[in-house]
């Protein structure tokens, strides 16, 4: 593994996009937001993204300095659509307009639609509870071949579709981010597996006759395999909720057979952003949320001997561990994102090895 100063990673980052036609402003945001995920843990969302974003853009699939626009506003419901802008920046876009919209009118529902890959959608929750807001997003992916498979099914049928709820925690520096796939882990996951040589953990993937299988490899073979939900039926029937309403509420289109194998990445999202100052008392609620997380994460650690958290928590130490030691990432991932860069003329150093 190698270890990556966090700054100098965003740095070099933030280079290649502007490389590819970026202006320096979204060439910013978009390094920002992949270092970010990495530097949360998230890694299957992270720089790791770059080579698949570049392969997009030569092939007319995203639209650099593309801001997105309202399609149709009704003043607490706006549709917004992304036109292919990198999804860090039309997706931000709307979640800013969701939170000034939720502050004027008490609630806003945001419909996002045609957008790029917009990564780490905890990245959007944390912005609404930063504003002192609750919120709810649901994410489809369109314009990839299926990767997961339906509770009782044995191939891929929709995408990984997260969902996250987040609102503000015990300190204003500690909010309650609950951000989720609906398999039992991201595709990016699968392909960071598969950079390291490793095995998936067993009841994560069936092979491409259906059969259980830890090799994260039958992903990127045709015919494909495909990942199960979490939960069983349970993180099945969330997984087609989010179908629903981010590919079908929000018009931005489902996984059906003839949104699929085009290889690139559409998200849709609906946005559901609360002000609950108009249910209850702000200073009331946000000592509800203190006692009840002090006094949950006060129970004893059980067999593991780790302590409880609340949702947000391992991001958190994750971040904090990673400024202070480095951003590891895998050689096979950092070879492919040198060559990628390499291929709009940035040249990468190597960086050192960790011990």
């Amino acid at each position: 593994m190698l270890l990556i100063d966090a700054a100098e990673l965003t740095m070099t980052t933030g280079r290649v996009f502007a490389a590819a036609g970026s202006a320096e402003s979204e060439a910013e945001i978009i390094a920002g937001h992949l270092v970010e995920a990495n530097l949360k843990g998230h890694d299957s969302h992270g720089v790791g993204m770059i080579p698949s974003y570049l392969r997009n853009l030569g092939g007319g699939k995203v639209k650099p300095n593309e801001p997105g626009r309202i399609v149709s506003d009704s003043g607490s419901m706006v549709v917004y659509d992304g036109d292919r802008g990198y999804g860090q920046i039309v997706a931000r876009a709307a979640t800013e307009l969701a939170i000034e919209r939720a502050k004027a009118n008490g609630v806003a529902v945001v419909a996002l639609r045609n957008a790029h890959h917009i990564g780490r959608v905890g990245t959007y929750g944390e912005l609404c509870a930063a504003a002192g807001l609750v919120s709810l997003h649901f994410v489809n992916i369109t314009d990839q071949r299926p990767a997961v498979a339906p509770w009782r099914g044995s191939d891929g049928r929709f995408g990984t579709n997260p969902l996250c709820i987040a609102l503000p925690g015990p300190a204003p520096d500690r909010p309650i981010i609950a951000d989720m796939a609906t398999s039992r882990i991201a595709m990016g996951k699968v392909r960071v597996a598969r950079n390291k040589g490793e095995e998936v953990a067993p009841g994560t993937l069936l092979d491409a006759e259906g059969k259980p299988t830890t090799d994260p490899h039958v992903m990127y073979r045709r015919p494909r395999g495909a990942l199960m939900t979490f939960g069983e039926h349970k993180g099945y029937a969330l997984a087609f909720i989010c179908e629903m309403l981010a590919g079908a509420v929000t018009g931005s289109g489902t996984m059906r057979p003839e949104r699929q194998d085009a290889e690139s990445v559409t998200n849709g999202m609906l946005m559901i952003v609360i002000d609950p100052s108009r249910l209850v008392d702000p200073a009331w609620l946000l000592d509800e949320i203190a006692a009840m997380s002090g006094y949950i994460t006060a129970s004893p650690p059980g067999p593991s001997g780790e302590p409880v958290l609340i949702p947000g928590d391992p991001e958190r130490a994750n971040r904090a561990r990673r400024l202070r030691e480095g951003v590891p990432i895998d050689e096979e991932t950092w070879r492919e994102i040198a060559a990628a860069a390499r291929g709009i003329n940035v040249l990468i150093e190597a960086p050192q090895k960790s011990a």
